[in-house]
Protein backbone atom coordinates (compact mmCIF):
# COMPACT_ATOMS: atom_id res chain seq x y z
CA UNK A 1 0.00 0.00 0.00
CA UNK A 2 1.08 3.54 -0.55
CA UNK A 3 0.04 7.10 0.02
CA UNK A 4 -0.76 7.23 -3.67
CA UNK A 5 -3.43 4.55 -3.16
CA UNK A 6 -4.91 6.40 -0.20
CA UNK A 7 -5.03 9.64 -2.17
CA UNK A 8 -7.31 7.88 -4.67
CA UNK A 9 -9.69 6.98 -1.83
CA UNK A 10 -11.94 10.06 -1.70
CA UNK A 11 -13.33 9.32 1.76
CA UNK A 12 -9.81 9.24 3.22
CA UNK A 13 -8.90 12.51 1.47
CA UNK A 14 -12.04 14.21 2.82
CA UNK A 15 -11.49 12.81 6.34
CA UNK A 16 -7.87 14.00 6.29
CA UNK A 17 -8.95 17.47 5.15
CA UNK A 18 -11.52 17.50 7.96
CA UNK A 19 -8.82 16.66 10.53
CA UNK A 20 -6.54 19.37 9.15
CA UNK A 21 -9.41 21.89 9.38
CA UNK A 22 -9.94 20.96 13.04
CA UNK A 23 -6.24 21.54 13.70
CA UNK A 24 -6.05 24.83 11.82
CA UNK A 25 -9.44 26.38 12.56
CA UNK A 26 -10.53 25.09 15.98
CA UNK A 27 -7.54 24.19 18.13
CA UNK A 28 -6.02 27.71 18.02
CA UNK A 29 -9.32 29.13 19.29
CA UNK A 30 -9.50 26.96 22.40
CA UNK A 31 -8.44 28.61 25.66
CA UNK A 32 -5.26 27.47 27.39
CA UNK A 33 -7.23 25.81 30.21
CA UNK A 34 -8.55 23.35 27.59
CA UNK A 35 -5.01 22.29 26.58
CA UNK A 36 -5.27 18.91 28.31
CA UNK A 37 -9.01 18.41 27.95
CA UNK A 38 -11.06 19.40 24.93
CA UNK A 39 -7.99 20.22 22.87
CA UNK A 40 -6.47 16.77 23.30
CA UNK A 41 -9.80 15.00 22.78
CA UNK A 42 -10.39 16.89 19.53
CA UNK A 43 -6.85 16.15 18.33
CA UNK A 44 -7.11 12.44 18.98
CA UNK A 45 -10.60 11.91 17.61
CA UNK A 46 -10.00 14.07 14.52
CA UNK A 47 -6.81 12.18 13.65
CA UNK A 48 -8.48 8.85 14.35
CA UNK A 49 -10.97 9.25 11.49
CA UNK A 50 -8.50 9.20 8.55
CA UNK A 51 -6.12 6.92 10.46
CA UNK A 52 -8.78 4.20 10.85
CA UNK A 53 -9.82 4.53 7.21
CA UNK A 54 -6.16 4.14 6.22
CA UNK A 55 -5.64 1.14 8.48
CA UNK A 56 -8.73 -0.57 7.10
CA UNK A 57 -7.60 0.20 3.56
CA UNK A 58 -4.36 -1.62 4.31
CA UNK A 59 -6.22 -4.82 5.21
CA UNK A 60 -6.91 -7.44 2.56
CA UNK A 61 -10.16 -8.80 3.94
CA UNK A 62 -13.25 -6.62 3.60
CA UNK A 63 -14.56 -7.42 7.08
CA UNK A 64 -11.38 -6.00 8.62
CA UNK A 65 -11.73 -2.92 6.44
CA UNK A 66 -15.38 -2.50 7.44
CA UNK A 67 -14.50 -2.85 11.14
CA UNK A 68 -11.93 -0.04 10.88
CA UNK A 69 -14.47 2.09 9.00
CA UNK A 70 -16.89 1.57 11.88
CA UNK A 71 -14.14 2.79 14.22
CA UNK A 72 -13.60 5.82 11.97
CA UNK A 73 -17.33 6.56 12.04
CA UNK A 74 -17.33 6.37 15.84
CA UNK A 75 -14.38 8.76 16.01
CA UNK A 76 -16.17 11.12 13.63
CA UNK A 77 -19.19 11.19 15.92
CA UNK A 78 -16.82 11.94 18.80
CA UNK A 79 -15.37 14.91 16.87
CA UNK A 80 -18.87 16.23 16.15
CA UNK A 81 -19.73 15.92 19.84
CA UNK A 82 -16.59 17.83 20.86
CA UNK A 83 -17.35 20.53 18.28
CA UNK A 84 -20.83 20.91 19.72
CA UNK A 85 -19.38 21.39 23.20
CA UNK A 86 -16.84 23.90 21.87
CA UNK A 87 -19.64 25.82 20.19
CA UNK A 88 -21.89 25.77 23.26
CA UNK A 89 -19.00 27.04 25.38
CA UNK A 90 -18.57 29.90 22.84
CA UNK A 91 -15.06 28.78 21.90
CA UNK A 92 -15.99 28.72 18.19
CA UNK A 93 -18.37 30.85 16.15
CA UNK A 94 -21.69 29.63 14.81
CA UNK A 95 -20.40 29.99 11.24
CA UNK A 96 -17.36 27.81 11.91
CA UNK A 97 -19.49 25.32 13.82
CA UNK A 98 -21.97 24.97 10.95
CA UNK A 99 -19.17 24.71 8.38
CA UNK A 100 -17.43 21.91 10.27
CA UNK A 101 -20.68 20.08 11.07
CA UNK A 102 -21.53 20.14 7.34
CA UNK A 103 -18.05 18.83 6.51
CA UNK A 104 -18.45 16.13 9.15
CA UNK A 105 -21.83 15.14 7.72
CA UNK A 106 -20.22 14.84 4.29
CA UNK A 107 -17.47 12.59 5.66
CA UNK A 108 -20.18 10.51 7.37
CA UNK A 109 -22.13 10.08 4.10
CA UNK A 110 -18.98 9.15 2.22
CA UNK A 111 -17.94 6.72 4.93
CA UNK A 112 -21.34 5.04 4.95
CA UNK A 113 -21.16 4.75 1.16
CA UNK A 114 -17.69 3.23 1.38
CA UNK A 115 -18.86 0.73 4.01
CA UNK A 116 -21.80 -0.27 1.79
CA UNK A 117 -19.42 -0.68 -1.17
CA UNK A 118 -17.05 -2.86 0.86
CA UNK A 119 -19.88 -5.07 2.10
CA UNK A 120 -21.28 -5.48 -1.39
CA UNK A 121 -17.96 -6.14 -3.13
CA UNK A 122 -16.60 -8.39 -0.35
CA UNK A 123 -13.02 -7.70 -1.35
CA UNK A 124 -10.57 -10.27 -0.05
CA UNK A 125 -13.17 -13.04 0.34
CA UNK A 126 -10.97 -15.40 -1.68
CA UNK A 127 -7.73 -14.47 0.06
CA UNK A 128 -5.89 -17.39 1.68
CA UNK A 129 -7.14 -17.83 5.22
CA UNK A 130 -10.19 -15.58 4.74
CA UNK A 131 -12.52 -18.36 5.88
CA UNK A 132 -10.24 -19.64 8.65
CA UNK A 133 -11.63 -19.13 12.12
CA UNK A 134 -9.01 -20.10 14.73
CA UNK A 135 -11.59 -20.57 17.49
CA UNK A 136 -13.46 -23.21 15.47
CA UNK A 137 -10.75 -25.83 16.08
CA UNK A 138 -9.87 -24.73 19.59
CA UNK A 139 -10.95 -26.88 22.53
CA UNK A 140 -13.74 -25.63 24.71
CA UNK A 141 -12.64 -22.84 27.02
CA UNK A 142 -15.14 -23.86 29.68
CA UNK A 143 -13.26 -25.92 32.27
CA UNK A 144 -14.76 -29.18 33.44
CA UNK A 145 -15.79 -29.05 37.09
CA UNK A 146 -13.40 -30.75 39.47
CA UNK A 147 -15.04 -33.76 41.14
CA UNK A 148 -13.84 -32.73 44.60
CA UNK A 149 -15.26 -29.23 44.15
CA UNK A 150 -18.56 -30.53 42.85
CA UNK A 151 -19.38 -32.49 46.04
CA UNK A 152 -21.30 -30.62 48.71
CA UNK A 153 -19.27 -29.93 51.82
CA UNK A 154 -20.23 -31.14 55.29
CA UNK A 155 -22.19 -28.45 57.04
CA UNK A 156 -20.30 -26.61 59.72
CA UNK A 157 -22.15 -26.45 63.05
Amino acid sequence: MSLEGLNRLKVWVKAKEFAVAIYKKVLPLLPSEEKWNLNQQLRRSALSVPANIAEGYGRFYYQDNVRFCYNARGSLEEVLSHLTVAYELNYISEGLYRELMNDGDEVDRMLNGYIAYLKKSKQGTNEPGANYHPDADAPSKTPEPDEDLAKPEDPVL
